[in-house]
């Protein structure tokens, strides 16, 4: 039986398609190469290193800032507090989604709270949070509104998608629940869970660092950004922004390496 499951279950994806079937697009290094000569020939055409430093002088200030003990506890700080409500999210999603899936009324008084969710200004969530909550713990609560949608909208759609036939068969031979999550919800809603993981870890970087610089927690990135920027300290401004790309697609693909490996023992 459950060979007939796995072996009934829809195709991997092939060539250079994700998971959730869409394409990825491998980041060249020319490219790479590319942009960093453009950004040094504007700087040096501009001469002005307030307005725009060149990528060696960014490097060389990371560094700097990375030889301090201030540099790793701001990032520690933000990681846990953006990574924490992104794990928050991503289990309160599946979860909500699951119960979504088999009692509509759940489904139906979610839809509306999530559709405010997604249609409300990160700003105006960020403003609005920190009337109810301290500001060092507002980048844990904006990332994980802003994950929750999309972590809730996609699973849900996964399970409401299950392959109807495969279902039926089941409750013919009174297959255990255990082993229909096994081998029917699993590889069916590990895709668009793969797909929405994607979307939403950048999304949450992106909402977790804003909080922090309108908030301004201390001993956070988002404070040192605006440090920065008050203080008209370019490069800094750079370093730390490049600290959160690096950081922001590290997690990204280390997260999304082991989704991948659950998804290819499925």
């Amino acid at each position: 039986m459950a060979f007939m499951m796995k072996s009934s279950m829809p195709g991997k994806s092939k060539g250079n398609k994700n998971a959730g079937g869409f394409v990825k697009t491998k980041i060249k290094v020319w490219a790479v190469v590319l942009w960093l000569v453009i950004w040094e020939a504007a700087a040096r055409f501009i001469g002005q290193e307030i307005l725009l430093v060149s990528p060696v002088i960014v490097l060389l200030r990371l560094f700097q800032l990375a030889a301090s003990a201030g540099f790793w506890e701001s990032v520690f700080f933000s990681f846990v507090q953006i990574t924490g409500g992104f794990f928050c999210a991503l289990l309160a999603g599946a979860l909500l989604a699951w119960a979504g899936s088999f009692f509509p009324w759940i489904k139906e008084m979610a839809a509306p709270v999530m559709a405010a969710v997604k249609a409300t200004p990160v700003a105006s969530f960020i403003i609005l949070i920190l009337l109810w909550v301290p500001s060092r713990n507002l980048s844990f609560v904006i990332a994980f509104l802003i994950v929750l949608p999309v972590i809730y909208t996609n699973i849900l759609y996964g399970i409401e998608n299950t392959d109807k036939e495969l279902l039926e068969m089941a409750e013919v031979f009174r297959v255990p629940w255990g082993r229909r999550i096994r081998y029917i919800y699993l590889p069916e809603v590990l895709p668009y869970f793969r797909s929405a993981c994607s979307v939403a870890l950048g999304l949450c970087w992106k909402a977790g660092i804003a909080a922090e610089v309108i908030g301004m927690p201390s001993g956070s990135i988002g404070e040192r950004l605006y440090e920065a920027k008050i203080y008209l300290e370019t490069p800094d401004l750079f370093a730390w922004t490049l600290t959160i790309i690096l950081i922001s697609i590290c997690f990204e693909k280390i997260f999304l390496f082991f989704v991948d490996k659950v998804t290819e023992m499925e």
